[in-house]
Formats: C-alpha cells, structure tokens, sequence
C-alpha cells in the first residue's frame, strides 16, 4: 500500500486527538509510530495544498462569470443580483483561505522535516553518506523553497482581487439601480486582467507542487 494510502486510512478520530493537543512534535511522533513519516505528511499536504489552489481557480473564475453577467443585466431584480454575487465574493474568500491554511500546514512539517534531517546528519560514521545526505537535503530545500515561493505568490495575487471584489459588491448593494451596474463595467474589465494573471500564477504554482510531489516521490 502506498504511503499516501497509508495516511488516509489511519482512523479520523486517531488524528483529530492529536490535532487537539495543539502539538506538532505529538503529531508528527505519534504519525511516526504507525509508520507515516515527516516527508509522507510534506508530500500529502503539498497535494492538499495544489488541489486547494485548483479549487480557488474555478472559484475565482465563477465569480468573474456571475460579475460578467450582472454588469450587462438590463432590467431585472438588482437586488437578486447583488445576492448572488455576494455570494460568489464569500465563497472567494474561502477558497483563498483554505489555500493560506494549506500553505501554512506546508511550512510547518517541512520546518520539522528539514530540521530533524539537519540534525541526523550528526549521527553519520561514514563521511561519504553524511555528505550524500547533506547535498541531498540543501537539493530537496532548494525545491521546497521555489515550490512554496509560487505558491506564496499566487496566495498574495489573490488579496487584491478579493479587494476589488470586495468594493464592488459593497457598491452594488449601496447603489442598487441600473446606473450603478453601468459603472461597474470598467470595474470588470480590470478585474478580468488581474484574474486571468491570478489564474497564470495558480498554474505556475500547481506546475511546481506536482514537480516537488514527483521528485519526493522519486
């Protein structure tokens, strides 16, 4: 059974006790003892993490669609309107905090991973080894830290067309006529830009985790 598998199939409430604990070194010992290691839990939140960020991209890319569709409404219920991309805007908002979460929970096992492997390196006999070992791992953080710089780029790409999302919902609701939908046409132009360069990072991103996933896995 592959490691992956192996995670999974560890019983939920087995995980959520240590997860309540507020422990990562708990954590991370206690998924040691049933054979499920730093490096597997890395690559299994590597994936949550690229699978969050396709998520975000068909989020960002429906709510664009629902903003299309109001700014060329006529006449219609603008208040039903107004609703409906609300609500896309707040389900934005999730995607992108689900993707920070992610990002975070990377960040914490790989600070552990990379400093248990640093400090085993003190354990070698064989020079040779210890050397292989040492160049493997800088090789493995030089990979790590390119993967988690598109992802963070692609996390930080997101805050400002949340913003915009965010003024132009809140000026819909305050101004609910046909004038202020007419306004709002420039506003979706450059929205459209800044999500299409949102959309080029995420890949970028995802390209990356699925490489760093790969190469773990190798």
């Amino acid at each position: 059974m592959c490691k992956r598998n192996q995670l999974h199939s560890i019983p939920v409430f087995f995980i959520l006790l240590f997860l309540l604990a507020g422990c990562s070194s708990t954590y991370y010992s206690a998924m040691e003892k049933v054979g499920v290691h730093k490096r597997d839990i890395l690559v299994d939140r590597v994936g949550q993490a690229r699978d969050s960020q396709e998520a975000a991209q068909v989020q960002f890319k429906s709510a664009l669609e629902q903003f299309g569709s109001v700014v060329t409404l006529k006449d219609t219920d603008l208040k039903k309107a107004y609703e409906k991309l609300d609500k896309e805007y707040r389900k934005c908002v999730d995607a992108a905090d689900d993707v920070s979460t992610r990002i975070d929970k990377i960040e914490n096992v790989s600070e552990s991973l990379f400093d248990e492997w640093k400090d085993e390196l003190k354990e070698y006999e064989n020079k040779e080894l210890q050397a292989s070992s040492k160049k493997q791992l800088q090789q493995t953080q030089s990979r790590y830290k390119k993967m988690l710089s598109t992802m963070k780029t692609a996390e930080k790409s997101m805050e400002p067309v949340l913003r915009t999302f965010h003024d132009n919902v809140l000026f819909l609701k305050h101004n609910l006529n046909a004038q202020a939908i007419g306004s709002l046409q420039s506003e979706f132009n450059s929205l459209e830009k800044d999500i299409d360069g949102l959309i080029q990072k995420m890949n970028s991103a995802i390209e990356h985790s699925n490489s760093f996933i790969a190469e773990m896995n190798g």
